[in-house]
């Protein structure tokens, strides 16, 4: 790896750890609104749903699942971070900027790329996210007392849901909902990258010289909130293909197409745009702790003082 790689890695790194850890309790709230159905309400809003998080399983219920983002994530953003730059590199001719099909393409790619990641991490995300919703929703209509038992959801780890699909469906089972995922991510990608690159290069100027930090700050929230609520019809059908467990009453799907027509049949479009405004508030401060750790260079600061680290 070339000494801006690793440092990219390292920034990278940082700022996805500390951005989970910031704004994970705003993930786990879309999770829950995405999820559920007509008839199966709980939340009404954002706001809501963290309060009876809350309430009904403390303020560590508002982190379930975080450590499987917290391990994941670096990879993840390596992953994506590192594709951009190969597809950019390679695209681009005699050093000269890349025209927005380009870009678009480079984007394409590093989408493509971080869904190796992206898919499984996700999984266990969402059911971990979600299993306080279905237990809670259970006790509601009274399932739990009608068994004669706990009808809720077991806790599981993550490491034991993984376990879980790794023998019963294989490696598939991890990668349940990746067409989706794609479908996701390669649109975000292709639209954050360029909007990035083309909103920080008209703030920037005429100023030679990387932009300032204003400029890449701003630039990224808008670029992000913007690619985060285009792609959120697709994050609704994806969290929905990639819950494992229902609660009473809520429909199962076979597929994106028929994930897609049960939920305008029973929902209508603006089920699609649920927890958009969530997506908009996870992307924006993620971006915004990443400049912070570019613009502080930690990365450097990192090498600098390991033992053999090159300068």
């Amino acid at each position: 790896l070339k000494h801006k790689q690793v440092i990219e890695l390292i920034n990278g790194g940082i700022a996805g750890l500390i951005g989970v850890t910031c704004v994970f309790p705003i993930d786990l709230a879309k999770t829950r609104l995405q999820n559920q159905q007509n008839g199966s309400r709980l939340y009404t809003s954002m706001s809501d749903c963290l309060i009876k998080t809350i309430r009904s399983e403390g303020y560590f219920g508002m982190y379930r699942g975080a450590a499987v983002n917290l391990t994941l994530v670096t990879p993840e953003k390596a992953i994506k971070l590192a594709a951009n730059d190969f597809f950019r590199y390679h695209l681009s001719t005699d050093g000269k900027k890349l025209s927005l099909l380009r870009e678009m393409i480079a984007g394409c790619g590093a989408g493509t790329c971080q869904v190796i990641v992206t898919t499984p991490m996700e999984m266990l995300k969402i059911q971990l996210q979600d299993a306080g919703r279905i237990n809670a929703q259970r006790k509601l209509i009274g399932q739990a007392a009608a068994g004669g038992g706990d009808a809720g959801v077991r806790n599981l780890t993550g490491l034991q849901i993984t376990k879980e699909l790794l023998r019963k469906q294989g490696i598939s089972g991890l990668y349940r909902g990746l067409g989706a995922t794609l479908l996701r991510d390669v649109p975000f990608s292709i639209i954050y990258f360029p909007l990035f690159a083309n909103l920080n290069d008209l703030w920037k100027g005429d100023v030679e010289g990387p932009a300032p930090f204003y400029c890449s700050f701003l630039s990224g929230c808008l670029a992000g909130s913007t690619a985060a609520v285009a792609v959120n019809p697709v994050d609704v059908v994806k969290t929905r293909l990639q819950s494992l467990t229902r609660g009473s009453q809520e429909d199962t799907y076979s597929g994106v197409m028929d994930c897609i027509n049960k939920i305008l049949r029973n929902e209508g479009p603006s089920a699609f745009l649920k927890g958009a405004y969530c997506r908009a508030l996870v992307i924006a401060p993620l971006f915004g702790i990443a400049q912070v750790v570019y613009f502080l260079g930690v990365g450097e600061f990192i090498l600098s003082v390991l033992p053999g680290a090159w300068h």
